[in-house]
């Protein structure tokens, strides 16, 4: 079964993906509060898929996912980010990011963005 790590600041965020990836059959599923805790997760579990944040305090989600590419270039990273962030979007793209998911999303999304990468 695919290790997937979830990283958002905000709590019913990481909740609702958890939950959503649950009930998708995804059960081993890791949870990370900002950039600087996703990368210290990486190394620890190395999850076959990260979904995460660009937003966040301490360390952003654009950091966080260079600093993990630089730690495994293969890494799948999907970036998060709310409605107005496309410059964003597109820096994460450029920096590795194989998809990303705009919120607010629907729950069929996240299932469909992991499937098309874990297969």
């Amino acid at each position: 079964m695919a290790k997937i790590l979830i990283v958002d600041d905000a709590a019913f965020m990481r909740m609702m993906v958890k939950d959503t990836l649950t009930k998708g059959g995804y059960t081993d599923v890791t949870e990370a509060v900002d950039g600087a805790d996703a990368v210290a997760k990486f190394k620890e579990i190395s999850p076959d898929l990260v979904i995460m944040d660009i937003t966040m305090p301490n360390m952003d989600g654009l950091e966080a996912l260079k600093a993990i590419k630089a730690e495994n270039g293969a890494a799948n990273v999907v970036m998060c980010s709310a409605m107005g962030q496309e410059s964003m979007v597109i820096d994460a793209i450029k920096s590795g990011a194989k998809d990303f998911i705009v919120k607010p999303f629907k729950p069929d999304r996240i299932l469909k963005t992991v499937e098309s990468i874990l297969g």
